[in-house]
């Protein structure tokens, strides 16, 4: 048995590289990073990159317009995958009709942290399109009443289409994806204050008590331990 794979290429579209059997190994900038069943991979459009399989490999391959799309990644880069998203991604290579990958699609992957808080994605046009801007941009300082504006609908109307299509508040889902994105910008090594920052809490003190609230520790407890963790795994 021999393997196959892909000489250098690239595309002008992201590609989400997931192997539920078998192993591929992808490289690309002087780097090397293997995709195995509890892990995918995330190729963001026009990095060139080459592929080996492995022979018994089975290869889902997830792509998504880089103009629609904005992945919050600059390099190659692998996430875990939950039970979740396995199934999401089974279910649609075993689907016979077409499926182009949606807005829907993109969120579900994109939430790959293994600690991220459940964040359901709204469906009508104007909600989606402000919960697309949110996520691209965490630390954003529009209220509700400025999105509804700015994205030509009322504040009402922008609230309980939150609520009606997410089971929650515009502030509560806001502030779940500023920890969910917190999670990946502590991970990276950043500090406490930088991630305050960075996702948009008006203070240092005010983000501590929303991470802990939601994930029962100090985001410094939590930093912390994933480093000690990191350094313990061969």
């Amino acid at each position: 048995m021999t393997e196959s794979g892909h000489p250098p290429h690239l595309h002008t579209y992201h590609q989400f590289l997931y192997a539920p059997l078998g192993r591929v190994e992808v490289s690309a900038l002087q780097t090397s990073w293997p995709v195995e069943l509890a892990t995918g991979l995330w190729i963001p459009a026009g990095i060139a990159h080459s592929s080996h399989y492995s022979w018994d490999a089975v290869v889902v391959v997830e792509t998504f317009d880089a103009d629609r799309f904005d992945l919050p990644y600059h390099r190659p880069t692998l996430v875990n995958v939950t039970n979740e998203q396995k199934a999401l991604l089974l279910s649609r290579m075993r689907s016979s009709r077409p499926h182009p990958a949606g807005p829907d699609v993109f969120a579900r992957l994109s939430a790959t942290h293994p600690d991220a808080l459940p964040l359901p994605t709204p469906t009508s046009p104007a909600v989606l399109a402000v919960a697309e801007a949110l996520a691209r941009t965490p630390g954003d300082p529009r209220t509700a009443s400025e999105y509804a504006a700015d994205f030509y609908t009322s504040t009402t109307t922008l609230r309980r289409a939150f609520q009606a299509e997410t089971g929650m508040p515009f502030s509560e889902w806001r502030t779940r994806l500023r920890l969910n994105h917190a999670l990946d910008l502590l991970d990276q090594g950043q500090t406490v204050q930088t991630v305050s920052v960075q996702v948009g809490f008006a203070s240092t003190n005010g983000f501590i008590l929303a991470f802990r609230r939601y994930f029962g520790r100090t985001p410094g407890t939590y930093a912390r331990r994933n480093t000690e963790g990191s350094r313990g795994r061969p």
